[in-house]
């Protein structure tokens, strides 16, 4: 059962050589990556900015229940 997969890999790997060429493939390959390094930077640079966001909204809250105690003090 794997020799009959990993001949469809093959067959694969055939055609996408012949649809692109062998000058191609390194070229297909390296976009391929700069747009995964882009992608990965983009994930980090949102994840950093939501755990900056969350602590602001943290703060205020905070801030807004010091603000509301002291004015209700008489």
């Amino acid at each position: 059962m794997g020799a009959g997969i990993a001949g469809h890999w093959w067959l694969i790997l055939i055609i996408v050589v012949l649809l692109f060429g062998a000058p191609k493939l390194p070229a297909l390959a390296r976009s391929v990556g700069q747009s995964l390094k882009i992608f990965k930077s983009e994930i980090k640079s949102n994840d950093d900015t939501t755990t900056t966001s969350s602590t602001v909204d943290a703060t205020d809250s905070v801030s807004s229940t010091k603000a509301g105690d002291t004015t209700s003090k008489p």
